[in-house]
C-alpha cells in the first residue's frame, strides 16, 4: 500500500497515482546538500585518507579490493557515508542501487521495545514464554477450539500459513520435477502508515491529556500514562524475522532451482520496508553473503511511475473506489456498538466514539508487532475480534478485489509478467502499468532463471489474485452479517510476510486427476499455485483446468490459454483512466467496470 492517508474507517486507499511516464530511473547521483564547492576540498582530503585506509586494510587482509557492489550499491570500507552523500556518481544504474535509498517513503523509527520490563501477566496462571510476541492473551469468550485473535487481524496479522483453500495437499509423484518457481511476497510486519487511524487516536488522547481533564479507569487506566510512540511504515523486528524465516523456508523448498554459478535478479520497490524485506529474505535464503548470489532490482514506487509491484500508482480511478471502505464502516458501526458503550464509560473528560474503539482495536496488532505486547488486545471479546477481521475483508474485497472496478486492472501488469516468463519473452508493450523500459530488457527482466523472486504489497497481491481470475475469491460479502467461514479472508491471503508461490512442474506423462498414477501420453507440464503454504485449486476458478483434480494443479498449456483472456477482462485503460461512475459496494462483482 502507499503511504497516503487512510480514510475514515482506517484503511489505506488503493493508490494516489497519476498518469506518468513509462521509464526506468534516470542515471544520476543525488548530491548531498552539504556538498558545495566550499566542502569539496574537505571531502577530497577525507576521501584520500579513506583510500589510504582501504589500501592498508586490503593489503592487511590480502584482498586488496577497495570497493564492491552490494546489490547495486557502492560501498567502501571507511568512507561509505561520504561516497553515499557527496561522492562521485557510481556507474551502477539506479534501478540496481540500494544505497543511498531513493523514494524510500517515511522511515520514522518508534520507541524501542522493552518487553522484559513492560509486559504484564498473571503470575498464578500457567506461564507461556513469548515467541517472540506475546500472543497468548486471555480473551473473553474465546474457547479452546477457537483460532488465535492474531489470526483474525486481516492484513495486520503476523505471518501464519493459511488453513487451506478447499483442497488436500499432495507430494510430487515419482518422476515429477519442479522446474521453475515464481514467488510474489508481501513485506513483513511494519509500523503504521502515515495518517493512520492509530496515529490520529494517539493525537486525540494526547490532546485530551494535555488539557488536564482526561481520566481513564478500569481496564483503560493504562491510558493515563500511555503515549503513542510508534514509528512510520518501516519494518519492525517481527517483520525482519518474517522475511528472514520466509527466505529460510524457501531455501529448504526450492534451493536446487538456483544455479550456483549465476547471480539472479530479484525485484522489489524503492520503499524502505520493501527493500529491507527483499534483503532479509535473501539473507535467509542464501546467507549473509547473498550478494554473491542475487542482485536486487529496485523499481520506483512513486506517483507517475509504472510499477507492476505497486500497480495502483498508475491507475488514477483506483483512488475513487471506496465501496469496500464504506461497507467496512457500516459493519464497524454494527459490531462495535457494545464495545464502544463499554469503553466510553471508562473515560471522563473525553468524548469516546466508535472511531476511538476501532482505532484502539487496531492498536493491538500494531503495538504487538512493534513492542511484543499490547494492553489493547484484551479490551475486546473474541466475537469482536472476529468482527475486526471481517471489517478488513469487506474493505479489501470492495476496494482491491472483485468488488472493485479497478481490481483486475491494478494487478494485470504482474499477471502479464508471469505469463511472459512462462512464454519466455520480454514485454515491449503491455497496455498496462508495467515499466516497459525494464521489462523489455533481459538485463532487468531475465528469462533464463528457474527462480524468480518479487516483493510487493498486500493490496497489490490481492489485485494480482483478481487479475489472474481466481473466482473462488469472488463471492460478495454481506456488510450487515458475518457469513461464517468464507474464502475471501484477508488474514489467509495477505498477512504480513504473505507469499504466492507459482510452481511449474514437469511430469513424464499426464497425471491422473485423482492421483491414481500416470496416464499414457507425452511429457506434461503443470502449474501449481501455493498461497501461504497451501494449494489454491485452479480448477475451482477455471473449468478448463478440471475441477475434479484433487491436487489443484492445471496443465500449463491450458492455464496459459485461460490467462490470454485476462488482460481483455481487466480493461486496464478504461478501468484506470476511463470516464465512468465507479459505483458503490455491490455494484461490481468481476473486478472490472461493468
Amino acid at each position: 500500500m502507499n503511504s497516503a492517508k487512510r480514510n475514515a474507517a482506517g484503511y489505506e486507499p488503493v493508490g494516489q497515482a497519476e498518469d506518468g511516464p513509462n521509464i526506468a530511473l534516470a542515471h544520476h547521483h543525488q548530491v548531498h546538500p552539504l556538498c558545495s564547492r566550499r566542502s569539496w576540498m574537505t571531502f577530497a582530503a577525507a576521501f584520500a585518507i579513506s583510500l589510504v585506509i582501504c589500501l592498508g586494510l586490503g593489503l592487511a587482509t590480502g584482498d586488496g579490493t577497495l570497493f564492491s557492489i552490494r546489490s547495486g550499491g557502492l560501498w567502501s570500507a571507511n568512507s561509505r557515508h561520504i561516497a553515499d552523500n557527496c561522492g562521485p556518481p557510481s556507474d551502477v544504474p539506479q534501478y540496481f542501487q540500494t544505497s543511498p535509498e531513493l523514494w524510500a517513503g517515511p522511515t520514522a523509527t518508534g520507541r524501542a521495545p522493552f518487553l522484559a520490563q513492560t509486559r504484564t501477566f498473571n503470575p498464578s496462571a500457567t506461564y507461556v514464554p513469548n515467541a517472540p510476541l506475546v500472543t497468548d492473551v486471555p480473551i473473553q469468550g474465546m474457547a479452546a477450539q477457537n483460532e488465535s485473535i492474531f489470526d483474525n487481524m486481516g492484513y495486520l496479522s503476523p505471518y501464519l500459513p493459511s488453513p487451506g483453500f478447499g483442497v488436500d495437499e499432495y507430494p510430487l509423484p515419482a518422476g515429477a520435477d519442479i522446474i521453475q518457481l515464481q514467488m510474489l511476497s508481501r513485506h513483513g510486519s511494519r509500523y503504521p502508515t502515515v495518517g493512520s487511524n492509530v496515529n490520529d487516536f494517539g493525537d486525540r488522547i494526547a490532546a485530551a491529556a494535555g488539557a488536564g481533564q482526561f481520566r481513564a479507569m478500569g481496564d483503560l487506566a493504562f491510558l493515563n500514562d500511555w503515549k503513542y510512540q510508534l514509528g512510520s511504515e518501516i519494518l519492525v523486528p517481527k517483520g525482519r524475522q518474517e522475511l528472514f524465516d520466509s527466505g529460510v523456508l524457501h531455501s529448504y523448498m526450492y534451493s536446487q532451482l538456483y544455479n550456483p554459478n549465476s547471480r539472479i535478479i530479484v525485484r522489489t520497490t524503492t520503499q524502505d520496508r520493501m527493500l529491507k524485506s527483499a534483503e532479509y529474505f535473501m539473507a535467509g535464503f542464501f546467507g549473509l553473503e547473498w550478494t554473491q548470489n542475487a542482485t536486487i532490482e529496485v523499481i520506483i514506487e512513486e506517483d507517475k511511475f509504472n510499477n507492476s509491484l505497486a500497480g495502483y500508482l498508475n491507475c488514477p480511478n483506483g483512488r475513487k473506489v471506496n465501496g469496500g471502505s464504506v461497507a467496512a464502516t457500516s459493519w464497524i458501526e454494527n459490531y462495535l456498538q457494545n464495545a464502544t458503550d463499554r469503553l466510553s464509560k471508562r473515560v471522563s473528560g473525553y468524548n469516546w466514539t466508535i472511531e476511538d474503539t476501532y482505532a484502539a482495536q487496531t492498536m493491538c496488532p500494531y503495538e504487538t508487532v512493534a513492542y511484543g505486547y499490547s494492553r489493547f488486545c484484551d479490551l475486546f471479546t473474541y466475537e469482536e475480534w472476529v468482527g475486526f477481521g471481517y471489517s478488513i475483508d469487506l474493505a479489501f474485497y470492495g476496494d482491491n478485489a472483485f468488488g472493485s472496478p479497478t481490481g483486475r486492472a491494478i494487478g494485470i501488469g504482474y499477471q502479464q509478467e508471469v505469463v511472459a516468463r512462462l512464454k519466455n519473452h520480454t514485454l515491449g508493450y503491455s497496455g498496462s502499468q508495467i515499466n516497459v523500459t525494464l521489462d523489455n530488457n533481459t538485463a532487468t527482466f531475465p528469462l533464463n532463471q528457474s527462480l524468480y523472486l518479487d516483493f510487493s504489497h498486500d493490496s497489490n497481491i490481492i489485485a494480482v489474485l483478481t487479475a489472474f481470475g481466481l473466482k473462488q475469491f469472488q463471492g460478495i460479502l454481506n456488510p450487515k452479517k458475518h457469513p461464517g467461514p468464507h474464502n475471501f479472508t484477508v488474514s489467509h491471503l495477505t498477512p504480513f510476510g504473505a507469499r504466492l508461490d507459482i510452481e511449474i512442474i514437469r511430469t513424464p506423462s499426464p497425471l491422473a486427476a485423482d492421483r491414481s498414477g500416470y496416464l499414457e501420453g507425452d511429457e506434461t507440464k503443470y502449474v501449481h499455485f501455493v498461497l501461504n503454504q497451501r494449494t489454491v485449486p485452479l480448477g475451482a476458478s477455471f473449468k478448463e483446468c478440471d475441477a475434479a483434480r484433487v491436487d489443484g494443479w492445471c496443465e500449463l498449456e491450458t492455464f496459459l490459454k485461460v490467462q490470454e483472456k485476462m488482460p481483455v477482462r481487466a480493461r486496464y485503460e478504461h478501468a484506470c483512466f476511463g470516464d465512468y461512475f465507479v459505483g458503490g459496494y455491490g455494484d461490481t462483482s468481476d473486478g472490472a467496470p461493468s
